[in-house]
């Protein structure tokens, strides 16, 4: 199993969530990455070596290093999500 860790900003992005609902399938959604790369909605994203998670019309920016998995980001979807 993988060690799941988050950034500030990350945590930060998570706790402006108004929807508490939300707030828990994206947190159960993290933790189920530690059995990454077994994982389902993980893509890797173009040109760059981060995934995305994708929960419901939310995304999880992380990147992945030995056995540790890094948050980096939360965004709702939009045209400048992977940017």
């Amino acid at each position: 199993m993988k060690q799941v860790e988050w950034k500030k900003k990350a945590l930060r992005q998570l706790r402006k969530i108004k929807n508490k609902d939300d707030q828990r399938a994206i947190y159960t959604a993290v933790s189920a990455l530690a059995t990454f790369p077994d994982c389902d909605n993980v893509k890797k994203i173009k040109t760059t070596d981060r995934y995305r998670l994708r929960v419901g019309r939310w995304r999880v920016i992380f990147t992945e290093f030995l056995e540790i998995i890094t948050i980096e980001e939360v965004r709702k979807r939009n045209e400048r999500t992977y940017r």
